[in-house]
């Protein structure tokens, strides 16, 4: 199948060809087609699949086969809006956007926080078909009512299970009821949690239904590996790593923001160019980061799970956890920035014997054992023992527990094998209280870096 087996405009197939694609990937063989028909969507792709074409392409032509619309100041109209949960994708999204539209006569803008509110003020006082924003921003330019979205037709929320992890639903719902009630709306999601389809619920009307990878699957085209380590030994190992692997373009994970910023100080210090990004980073030093390790002049970048959405290089070579996350679905969401779109990608887990209960949620979630390598010299030193994790204002992980053989937890742990604290009451949790807390503290860490 080609480009124009599907149904686009010579305007938008040119510029699909200037980028040097001719052949669509599967969530875009088949939504393509979808949206053009003009129903609502819900589509499940995994990061790196080509779901922002997927969309975008579609969205592109139903607006430029229309007539332009006016709001009530006589302004061009907004007549799609593109809502995002973070900055870099967002930044992303309308980039493709005026990249596949760059032969019609359509304008964007994208809107988010953490810069002056001013100049999008004057963009939108210029007026713009489509609109790319995350919520709050969105939100604080409704209140102040420099925005007006009466007139919208093509409503898609992007990564809709990472809207949910960071808190945004009740975000979500204000937008949804500034809206039109009569409109196409797209839901874009790498898993289908009950959570997701209850949103479904609430905003699509009989929606077709597209599911191109397995629900928590990981890509094929990803070499996943772990390496045992001593809980000392990592960040030696890391650099040894790339220095072995002479690793070039290496994504590195880490759970909080202070630890993106030592790890980063400790790798240009063995003379390996590295920068972290997370929330505490003002946005033009997140961008210059982006910049510098997409043009290959960084060589690695240092990154929390939330500054990292967004991030899209078609052949990043490497993705390494420096710490595994506790939140398992993560995992799958971080390892997703390598294999993209048909190339081969490493994704390298550094794992000392605090993580490894994570590690097994990992394995059960995606149903894969992934093989390990210990590296001489760098493995668990005699007498080392698992330690809980301080995450925040909570403690995770499990010193030494160990599941019965039989796959249940020890009596008084919940699931997981993590510590279940007992509630007020005196009530014993029940099994998955403790695996549920820490998802809300993750989630409560992860609102903290919009």
């Amino acid at each position: 199948m080609n480009f124009k087996d599907l149904g686009l405009s010579e305007p938008i197939l040119r510029a699909v060809r200037e980028q040097g694609y001719e052949t669509p990937t599967p969530i875009q063989a088949q939504a393509i087609p979808a949206v053009l028909a003009g129903g609502d969507l819900m589509a499940g792709a995994q990061t790196g699949t080509g779901k922002t074409a997927g969309f975008t392409l579609p969205l592109l032509q139903r607006l430029s086969a229309g007539k332009p619309l006016r709001d009530a100041r006589g302004r061009i109209a907004i007549r799609a809006l593109i809502l995002t949960p973070t900055r870099e994708l967002a930044a992303q999204v309308e980039e493709s956007v005026r990249t596949y539209g760059r032969h019609l006569p359509l304008s964007s803008m994208v809107m988010f926080g953490g810069v002056g509110m001013q100049p999008q003020i004057d963009k939108l006082r210029r007026g713009v078909d489509i609109l790319v924003a995350t919520p709050g921003r969105l939100l604080d330019h409704h209140g102040q009512g420099t925005l007006d979205l009466s007139q919208v037709q093509v409503f898609v929320l992007d990564e809709a299970d990472r809207m949910l992890d960071m808190g945004f639903i009740h975000d979500i719902r204000k937008v949804l009821a500034v809206l039109p009630a009569k409109k196409q709306s797209l839901l874009f999601s790498a898993t289908f949690s009950d959570d997701i389809k209850a949103l479904a619920d609430r905003l699509l009307n009989q929606p077709a239904l597209i599911e191109v990878a397995r629900r928590n699957a990981t890509a094929d085209t990803i070499a996943q590996k772990v390496h045992p380590v001593g809980r000392e030994k990592k960040k030696e190992l890391l650099a040894h790593l790339i220095r072995k692997g002479d690793w070039h373009q290496v994504l590195v994970f880490t759970r909080m923001k202070h630890g993106a910023n030592r790890l980063a100080e400790y790798l240009n210090g063995q003379g390996i160019s590295a920068m972290a990004i997370h929330g505490n980073k003002s946005q033009s030093a997140r961008t210059k980061a982006l910049s510098d390790f997409k043009s290959g002049e960084l060589q690695v970048l240092v990154a929390t799970d939330i500054a990292a959405r967004g991030i899209d290089i078609d052949q990043l070579p490497h993705v390494v956890n420096f710490e595994l996350p506790n939140v398992p679905e993560d995992y799958v969401h971080r390892i997703g920035r390598t294999g993209r779109a048909g190339a081969s990608g490493e994704a390298v887990s550094l794992v000392c014997l605090d993580e490894e209960i994570f590690l097994a949620d990992i394995e059960k979630l995606t149903r894969n054992r992934i093989p390990r390598e210990i590296v001489p010299g760098f493995e668990a030193p005699a007498g080392e023992r698992a330690e809980p994790i301080v995450l925040g204002r909570m403690t995770i992980g499990v010193g030494g527990t160990k599941r019965h053989a039989g796959g249940g937890s020890r009596p008084g742990r919940g699931s997981g094998g993590r510590p279940a604290p007992r509630p007020a009451g005196g009530r014993a949790p029940a099994p998955g209280d403790a695996r549920a807390a820490a998802r809300r503290s993750a989630a409560g860490a992860r609102r903290g870096e919009k």
